[in-house]
């Protein structure tokens, strides 16, 4: 845990949204960057990291700040999670959640990277 906390302060530290994401106990490869259009708002870029043991992170602005979200069981699509916040994505589309404000309503709704 204390790696992954290192290495999204580096990635946040330096804005780095396509550099690699290092953890030593685990390796990645190239990073996908996404930019996703929502009917509200204007367009944000998204940067997943597939590790080999199965783990997925994606870096996105929250708040206008970089978060590093990490994927957690999902049904369908993949979600990924920090705090209060969810990113759940099926394909190109995703929704984003903020339990703060509503747990079963997205504050961003329809955003689409195509």
């Amino acid at each position: 845990m204390k790696a992954l906390l290192s290495a999204a302060f580096l990635l946040v530290a330096t804005g780095a949204a396509s550099d690699s994401l290092i953890i030593p106990q685990v390796k990645f490869g190239q990073p996908i960057v996404a930019t996703y259009h929502c009917p509200t708002g204007k367009p944000f870029t998204v940067t997943y990291w597939n590790g080999d043991n199965g783990q997925s992170f994606a870096l996105m602005p929250i708040a206008g700040k970089p978060t590093l979200l990490v994927n957690t069981m999902s049904a369908d699509g993949v979600r990924y999670a920090a705090g209060s916040v969810v990113w759940w994505t099926k394909g190109r589309d995703g929704d984003l959640y903020d339990s703060r404000v509503d747990p079963d309503k997205p504050v961003l709704a329809g955003c689409s990277s195509r």
